[in-house]
């Protein structure tokens, strides 16, 4: 009997299990798409391990013994782990299980990914997301690193090493304290602010690049007296006073009521951003990594 493991394979207890449900052996190789001799033997290779018979042939049909029986319980117990193990592992193969880690810049987890990521752990609620952030150069780093699945940034110098896949776009605007000068206009050039101060983000944010950058092309250096880590931090510095700061609008409009704070809109072009996914190769993504692009790609 300590050989049963080894001896005994999954098709003979299907065939046994048919056999036992037809009550009949070539009813249940016609079933199952094989011979009946194949059936017989197959029953017989079962009998010859246990040392037992577990049926009884008989002219129209078999009666299954009570060692049968108890064949028959483990047997219909052991194909149904199987079958649910099949299904599980399906899952998984289809996305709808397992592990995303995610890497993501400021911008897209402040104005899109907490609904987006929730609506996708309603359609997936087996699939586990990691959700770090990380500036846009770091996002690049970390998958490149194939430290995380996938990651979510702006386009930045070495994004175009991986594959892209569009995520959203977001709008820059200028955020002043109540009294500015331009606390009651509606739209307003970079170029024109170029002469107050700012608050800004950390050096490495791509948000700080992009100002830079405007700022030098239009032959300028940006005045930044102060510089945080969070959007929120910036936008109370705007509060206090301390300056005005580029930020994005959806970010802008949240405080528009909580803060003496006037929000106006970037007329520029370059004001208008875009958010994409990138990682490495997309046959590389597991499946639910790749469902949960699909699903970003989608807008949500």
């Amino acid at each position: 009997m300590e050989n049963l493991l080894k001896k005994l394979d999954l098709t003979s207890l299907r065939l046994f299990v048919a056999v036992c449900q037809e009550r009949n052996i070539a009813r249940a190789a016609e079933r199952e798409f094989i011979a009946s001799s194949a059936v017989s033997r197959r029953i017989a290779e079962i009998e010859a391990v246990i040392g037992l018979p577990v049926i009884q042939r008989q002219s129209r049909g078999i009666t299954v013994t009570p060692v049968g029986e108890t064949v028959l319980r483990y047997a219909l117990a052991i194909i149904g782990n199987i079958e649910q193990m099949s299904a599980e592992l399906s899952r998984f193969s289809s996305g709808a299980k397992g592990r995303v880690r995610v890497v993501a810049n400021l911008s897209s987890i402040v104005q899109f990914l907490p609904e987006d990521v929730a609506a996708f752990g309603r359609a997936f609620p087996e699939v586990s997301i990691e959700l770090e952030e990380e500036n846009s150069a770091d996002v690049l780093r970390i998958v490149g690193e194939h430290a995380a699945d996938f990651g979510i940034c702006n386009p930045v110098a070495g994004s175009e090493a991986f594959e892209q896949v569009p995520y959203r776009q977001d709008r820059l605007a200028v955020l002043v304290p109540g009294g500015h000068r331009l606390a009651g206009a509606l739209r307003v050039n970079f170029d024109d602010l170029l002469d107050d101060s700012f608050v800004g983000l950390r050096s490495e944010s791509a948000l700080t690049q992009l100002l830079t950058q405007q700022a030098a092309g239009a032959g300028r250096q940006l005045d930044v007296k102060i510089r945080v880590s969070s959007l929120d931090a910036l936008c109370r510095m705007v509060h206090a006073g301390l300056g005005i700061a580029i930020v994005p609008e959806q970010v802008g409009l949240l405080y528009l009521n909580a803060l003496d704070v006037s929000l106006l809109s970037l007329s520029d072009a370059w004001a208008v951003r875009r958010l994409i996914m990138i990682f490495k190769a997309r046959d590389q993504l597991s499946a639910s990594a790749a469902a949960l692009v699909g699903f970003l790609g989608k807008g949500g």
